[in-house]
């Protein structure tokens, strides 16, 4: 019997031809469509019905889209999170949705390691100025106690939590599940309520799921809460922060600069007012992105969808 199955993860897409062969011989037809960041749910709605099996990005999977999916069996989500889809409608309909958990902790925290480090010496503005035929010296900020507030202690926040405490910086953290003492000590962070973290952080790192709870997390009211000049990392997902509030946030100084590798609507609109301002950072929504990432989860993903096919692997 043949499959057919749709790819829209650009990762795999990027690396399609080296399972081609693999997933034919199981007959299973792969239909790979242009994709940017994501489909749509117009774009879904289109064409979902004509497949058993997804392998998805960060595309809308909701209620209208599965409905439609009649042949659908399984979405596969290459990655972590699964805001996007409508796992309540999913099991409604007998479609199973499964995802590829605790993968990309050591990358996600190199990139929030990273933008930390930029956003405290300034590393891009000074490489930017010598490349223009400038000679900028920035003074910067020592990291060696400062505090880190790490917002999702889940394996990535752990992993963001460690390299903090790697670079001599006292790490806060809190999560919405109670966080073990035992998981305290070895990571070396002390786990606080969040209006304490908001309060008492330098550096606020974002690396918690989305949810309809915790939809604008960060919002006004928040931000009154942070210190003046706290410098953000959002390596989560995008909606976490109201960008709103944050530009009015970076316009007082509350926040003297961010770090911004996901945003509410991607790719960044040419109008956001964010883009006015140089003490921002902006990513690609690329944190888990390396070669070696890549490969180990289109492995995952292939067997998580074979697996809801019922096909062995």
């Amino acid at each position: 019997m043949a499959y057919r199955v749709l790819v829209t993860c650009p990762h795999l897409q990027k690396t399609i031809d080296l399972y081609r062969d693999r997933l034919e011989a199981k007959e299973i037809e792969l239909e790979v469509p242009p994709v940017v960041q994501q489909l749509s749910e117009a774009e879904l709605l289109e064409i979902i019905d004509r497949f058993d099996g997804v392998i998805a990005g960060d595309d809308p999977f909701t209620a209208k889209v599965l409905e439609k999916g009649k042949r659908l069996k399984i979405v596969a989500k290459w990655g972590i999170g699964m805001d996007a889809i409508d796992r309540a409608a999913a099991e409604g309909l007998g479609i199973a949705v499964v995802n590829t958990p605790d993968v990309f902790a050591d990358e996600v925290g190199d990139v929030a390691l990273g933008y930390i480090i930029l956003l405290a010496r300034q590393l891009h503005k000074m490489d930017r100025s010598v490349r223009e035929g400038g000679w900028l010296q920035v003074p910067g900020m020592t990291l060696r106690g400062k505090t880190l507030g790490v917002i999702g202690v889940g394996s990535i926040g752990r992993a963001i939590a460690r390299r903090g405490v790697a670079v001599g910086m006292s790490v806060l953290g809190y999560d919405v599940r109670e966080i073990e003492r035992s998981v305290q000590d070895e990571v070396g962070f002390r786990a606080v309520r969040f209006e304490e973290l908001l309060s008492e952080a330098d550096f606020i790192a974002l690396s918690c799921n989305l949810t309809a709870e915790n939809y604008h997390l960060l919002s006004y009211p928040q931000f009154e809460l942070m210190k003046p000049g706290v410098r953000l990392v959002n390596v989560a997902r995008g909606p976490l922060v109201d960008e709103a509030a944050l530009v009015a946030a970076l316009e007082s100084g509350k926040v003297a600069a961010a770090a911004l590798d996901v945003f509410e609507v991607e790719p960044l609109p040419i109008e956001s007012p964010l883009r006015r301002f140089d003490e921002c950072i902006f990513g690609t929504h690329n944190g888990s992105h390396t070669r070696d990432a890549v490969l180990r989860v289109n492995e995952l993903a292939i067997a998580n969808l074979l697996a809801g096919l019922g096909v062995e692997g």
